[in-house]
């Protein structure tokens, strides 16, 4: 296969991906955008996290949820915090506890009932994440996953569990960022609607 036909089979299962996501997920995506509009309208916050490219997801989307998603639609800071960016805490936890409690522990410390956490996971299976979800059903949080097609450990611990109809992590990622923007999206039109 040459060059050219390798990059337009890849994007081609880009695009199957996300339309597989498309067709079988949104109930799920809804769901999810309504639970956090709750939270945040009953003065809540949203925690994230994930590992990897799941780590940089976390941060950005608790960045288009405080910042905005476009400049000409200012409204007020929805409050959103990416557990993966504080290398202070993450190392101190590590350190002490082990690395799979690095979320968990956050967790346990700013989170507060009714608030929402998401964990995104392509596996399903990252013990940090599983921990984590763990310890914010404990503390009377709501919670969203975002996994692979599997599910894994994640999904079934979840209030909302949105699996992206494939395997390929790569794939899954893609999905999932579509997925975060549209999730803020929908958050912003619910809390903030444009007259």
């Amino acid at each position: 296969m040459n060059v050219a036909d390798r990059i337009a089979a890849y994007l081609r299962q880009t695009l199957d991906t996300v339309s597989a996501t498309a067709e079988n997920c949104t109930e799920e995506i809804a769901r999810a955008a309504a639970t956090i509009a709750e939270c945040v309208r009953g003065g809540g916050k949203v925690l994230i996290c994930g590992n990897g490219g799941s780590a940089a997801d976390s941060q950005h989307l608790a960045a288009e949820l405080v910042s905005t998603l476009t400049l000409d639609r200012r409204r007020p800071a929805i409050p959103a915090v990416a557990l993966t960016t504080d290398t202070s805490i993450l190392t101190a936890v590590s350190n002490d506890f082990g690395f799979a409690g690095v979320f968990a522990r956050q967790v346990e410390a700013l989170g507060a009932a009714g608030d929402v956490l998401i964990g995104i996971s392509t596996s399903g299976n990252s013990e940090d994440v599983v921990l984590a979800m763990e310890q914010a059903t404990r503390q009377g949080m709501r919670t969203v996953a975002l996994t692979g097609e599997s599910g894994g450990k994640l999904a079934p611990l979840a209030d909302v569990a949105i699996l992206v109809p494939s395997s390929e992590t790569s794939h899954v990622q893609e999905a999932h960022l579509a997925v975060e923007q549209l999730i803020a999206f929908l958050v912003e039109d619910e809390l903030y609607p444009q007259r």
